[in-house]
């Protein structure tokens, strides 16, 4: 990450420049940063027109509120693409995204995150933003590793608990009948019953934001993670799953793991 910018008599600008290793060539990984159903298989359900000044969206969850629109600003298939708010006089946060070949079965991806302003409250979205993009790019690659060629669809329930995120994850990992630690290569195997069935091995293991491959309910990734929200906590158990009958699955299944969420969010 880089260091603020900007002179003494006006506020500093932070950016987020997070860089990781992914299996692929650059048309290959092009496809999954600067499409809309590579997007949707490791971040959230989006939309993209694949030209400059095409529209983008990102859906975070139910309800046009939920919706964030964007532009595209550069496209530069396959190295270079910045997506920017919708609103020209306000534009908000940029990504841009740089893809530069490693050798022949890999590149190296590097996120620039800019727009953001030193001071409170936008260090809390900096800090928050800086630990989910981690999590995201780990999906990315889990994503180009596992399931090349193919994508997926995402699974975002999501509940808000009372209380700081050690708690919430304590408590969490107690409901799913899980050690409170797990580690890289511990199995995880919720049984269908309360909640829908999950299970998978961990593959990431930041505490309070474990990430899992799957291979139930469906071949794919999920993510345990607890993020601090003032003085509650966003619980989440985010799945992208994959196969011809994952839509149907997931219409099922993630009502009732947001119903869980929110029952446990009450009695936390």
């Amino acid at each position: 990450m880089t260091e603020p910018t900007g002179s003494a008599s006006e506020p500093r600008e932070r950016v987020i420049d997070l860089g990781v290793e992914v299996a692929g060539s650059p048309e290959e990984v092009w496809e999954a940063i600067a499409t809309g159903p590579g997007i949707t298989s490791w971040y959230v359900p989006s939309t993209v027109e694949e030209r400059l000044g095409g529209a983008i969206t990102n859906q975070f969850g139910e309800g046009p509120e939920m919706t964030v629109p964007g532009r595209v600003t550069a496209w530069e298939p396959p190295h270079r693409v910045r997506f920017e708010g919708a609103d020209e006089q306000a534009p908000g946060l940029a990504f841009e995204w740089l893809v530069e070949a490693r050798d022949q079965s890999s590149c190296v991806v590097r996120l620039v995150n800019s727009g953001f302003v030193e001071g409170t409250p936008w260090d809390d979205q900096y800090d928050g933003m800086a630990e989910g993009w981690q999590l995201f790019l780990t999906n990315l690659q889990l994503h180009r590793a596992h399931f090349p060629g193919r994508t997926g669809l995402p699974m975002l329930p999501m509940g808000v608990w009372p209380g700081p995120e050690q708690q919430a994850w304590a408590t969490l990992a107690a409901a799913l009948g899980l050690p409170e630690i797990l580690r890289i290569g511990d199995r995880v195997d919720v049984p269908d019953g309360v909640t829908p069935a999950l299970a998978g091995t961990v593959v990431r293991d930041v505490p309070g934001r474990v990430a899992l491959l799957l291979d139930r309910p469906a071949a794919g990734t999920a993510f345990l993670s607890c993020e601090a929200m003032g003085e509650q906590c966003g619980v989440s158990v985010w799945q992208y799953l994959y196969g011809d009958d994952v839509a149907d699955l997931i219409r099922r299944d993630e009502p009732r793991w947001n119903a869980w969420l929110q029952q446990h969010g009450a009695i936390a």
